[in-house]
């Protein structure tokens, strides 16, 4: 990272542990890009990302860094970091609503599937699914399509401690962005898979209907003795 060659002594030192804290997290996030996008090593960046926003917010706070960001407003920096933050405001709102809207469907077919038992009924269940799985995945790729691409343009104020903050907190923008796509990307689910997904999920669930079904039927055996 090359805000860690960068470093004045003008920063009081209490503040080094946050700066610290702030790369840590970073390093970490970076060193997970090219692990597997399984939902399990999404989850994990997502709660990575969580951390160092929350490392940032404690860094922002800080009076000395506070200053030097008020001082800088109105420079190219940090207006791209105001716009990307609103950006990534939306980002999150939209991801939120995605993850809500899934969540909805897939509830609303185990329901489904728990009331109707039979053959067709269930295959129009599916079909109903499947729809609203092809609405939310055409949301997503036209937002996807529309999000601007992220770049790291470079910093040219000669202070050090500028530099770092410049540094860090467009390279956490970047980052949040980067987690967020992947979040919709693993949602939305890879296109042409949706029918298959549909069906693996169809089975794990009547699987356990079936199960449900002779309990029940145990039940009122054992009720009549």
């Amino acid at each position: 990272m090359a805000y860690l060659h960068c470093r004045s002594n003008s920063l009081p030192s209490k503040c080094h542990p946050e700066i610290d804290d702030v790369e840590n997290h970073l390093r970490r996030l970076k060193s997970s890009e090219a692990t597997s996008t399984s939902a399990t090593s999404v989850l994990k960046r997502l709660a990575s990302l969580r951390d160092l926003q929350e490392s940032i917010n404690s860094l922002i706070q800080l009076p000395s860094v506070h200053q030097i960001i008020s001082h800088k407003q109105g420079e190219n920096w940090t207006d791209e970091v105001l716009d990307r933050s609103v950006e990534l405001v939306d980002l999150c709102g939209f991801s939120r609503d995605v993850v809500i809207s899934t969540k909805e469907a897939v509830q609303e077919l185990e329901s489904s599937i728990r009331r109707n038992r039979c053959e067709t009924a269930v295959k129009a269940d599916i079909s109903s699914y499947d729809s609203s799985r092809k609405k939310i995945n055409k949301r997503v790729n036209k937002y996807i399509k529309n999000l601007k691409s992220f770049k790291q343009t470079l910093i040219l104020d000669t202070d050090c401690d500028v530099k770092a903050i410049a540094t860090m907190l467009k390279e956490t923008e970047g980052l949040g962005f980067s987690v967020l796509k992947s979040v919709l990307t693993l949602v939305s689910g890879a296109k042409g898979r949706s029918t298959q997904r549909s069906w693996s999920l169809l089975s794990k669930l009547t699987q356990a209907s079936r199960v449900h079904s002779e309990d029940d039927q145990s039940g009122d055996e054992d009720s009549f003795h």
